[in-house]
């Protein structure tokens, strides 16, 4: 059994038709029929029938298709991975949310030098509107952020992540086991500045809840909302930062309303991605998809 035949086998399975996968593959009908042939006596048994005029897989051929197209595609990767390591071009550019840098990010750059450490990853931090441009221009390969809009630019998602009310480890609020963002209302709020996709949904929370807390400082890292929480400047709704807890701030969950946001990959669909691109890109969704990557709990 040749590699040549499962290819052959696969573009009739997708064309179902005989004349139609010869003009697709490039080679005459004749030989294409001679390998299908083949093929189906090594199997020892019949992979395909006629309908009319097309062609359809028996019950043994669509087992077949199943494990051709699952070991076509583990190939594929394969050959990107070798390529990735021998064609020079090991170097992504990830592009990712402010907020992203002190939770997902880490974990996915750490699994992945684990795996590719002949890889390297350039960074840079912006917010959605650059990074939906960054990708449109060509400037970024990969972004991590929340959902995208932009022309040729796909995102997949990978998780949803909680946001929590952060608050000094002295504040009232502190000792609840959840609160409702109802009881901030007229509290001194840290927060991020107006452009960011996360302020953005953060206000969405606040007027879900009727709540208005007192905007004293609009920053542009969490790090540093987080930091002025721990200093007892005010409260805050971010993600959740467990070296933070050492430092005196308090992640509590927020009971109403629900507060999540989603996180994931995009791209620029239209643009080819390099061999180490793409690897960046299939290990990260693969990442999540197998459980492999928690984000971080809220620990009491």
């Amino acid at each position: 059994m040749e590699l040549t035949q499962l290819k052959y086998f696969q573009a009739l399975a997708q064309r179902k038709s005989f004349t139609q996968t010869a003009q697709d593959i490039s080679v005459s009908q004749s030989a294409l029929s001679r390998s299908i042939a083949k093929l189906e006596q090594e199997i020892g048994t019949p992979l395909l029938s006629r309908q009319g005029k097309q062609t359809v897989l028996t019950e043994a051929g669509e087992k077949l298709l199943f494990h051709v197209n699952r070991s076509i595609r583990e190939l594929d990767i394969a050959l990107r991975e070798i390529s990735a390591v021998t064609d020079g071009e090991s170097i992504v550019r990830v592009s990712f949310l402010h907020s992203l840098g002190e939770t997902i990010l880490p974990e996915i750059l750490s699994s992945f030098h684990d795996r590719y450490p002949q890889i390297q990853i350039k960074l840079n931090q912006q917010n959605s509107d650059v990074l939906a441009e960054q990708l449109s221009e060509g400037e970024a390969d990969i972004c991590l952020c929340s959902m995208l809009n932009g022309e040729n630019i796909a995102w997949m998602y990978l998780c949803s992540e909680e946001i929590f009310l952060a608050v000094p480890h002295d504040h009232p609020l502190a000792r609840k086991e959840i609160v409702y963002l109802q009881e901030i209302d007229d509290a001194p709020f840290i927060t991020l500045k107006p452009e960011y996709g996360l302020r953005q949904q953060i206000n969405q929370f606040l007027d879900l809840a009727e709540s208005t807390p007192q905007v004293i400082f609009e920053g542009d890292e969490v790090q540093t909302l987080t930091s002025l929480v721990a200093a007892g400047l005010g409260v805050s709704l971010i993600p959740h930062i467990p070296c933070m807890e050492q430092r005196g701030v308090c992640f509590v969950p927020i009971a109403f309303p629900i507060c999540q946001r989603s996180v994931g990959i995009a791209w620029n669909a239209k643009n080819l991605l390099s061999p180490a691109a793409v690897l960046f890109q299939q290990f990260t969704i693969n990442l999540f998809n197998s459980n492999a990557a928690t984000l971080p709990v809220q620990k009491k």
